[in-house]
């Protein structure tokens, strides 16, 4: 095995063609034994001989022909290793996408309490009657009929205070400070 082709000395077409030849061989070998240890993954095994054909071009001098392609496999393997354990001390690489799977409803309360404080508030705004309706069918669950059998008054007047409580609250809630009627009787 001859590897003058990393130094070449102008030697005639027909030794530079065996020389590619022969590299051609190697590297496909040795690609096929990274991919083996890889699972199939290209894109690493082709980084990995890339990695250690520049080494074997770094240390040519120091390696005879003999044992250059064991020591090529040899480092291709701890290659290899180093690459697997790098990839498990490092976190998980993300496509940017991963904030979107990330639950934060159940981190913070901060925006339930700021929204109570508010609806008290508007609440505060409300005549008896308009808050005592809403509070019947909104707080406790209750159907029309139910609320206003509690209250004590008909239906039809309950679903009104509704209407109108919600709609006041609403303004309260959106809309500038305007002066709200108080009717107890609606």
């Amino acid at each position: 095995m001859s590897w003058t082709f990393m130094g070449s000395d102008g030697s005639t077409r027909s030794a530079a063609d065996d020389n590619r030849a022969d590299h051609r061989t190697q590297v496909l070998a040795l690609h096929s034994y990274v991919s083996r240890l890889l699972r199939g993954d290209e894109a690493r095994a082709e980084d990995i001989v890339q990695e250690t054909l520049l080494r074997c071009w770094r240390t040519y001098g120091s390696i005879g022909d003999s044992e250059l392609r064991p020591w090529m496999f040899r480092v291709a393997r701890n290659l290899v290793i180093d690459n697997y354990r790098s990839h498990k001390s490092r976190p998980p690489e993300t496509d940017g996408d991963l904030w979107k799977e990330v639950d934060t409803s159940e981190t913070d309360d901060t925006e339930r309490v700021l929204t109570a404080m508010v609806v008290r508030k508007g609440m505060a705004t409300l005549s008896t009657a308009h808050r005592q309706a809403l509070f019947e069918v909104y707080y406790h669950g209750r159907t029309l009929e139910e609320a206003a059998h509690v209250l004590g008054v008909p239906k039809g007047t309950l679903k009104s205070r509704v209407h109108y409580g919600l709609r006041a609250l609403q303004r309260s809630l959106t809309g500038p400070r305007v002066p709200l009627i108080r009717a107890e009787n609606t």
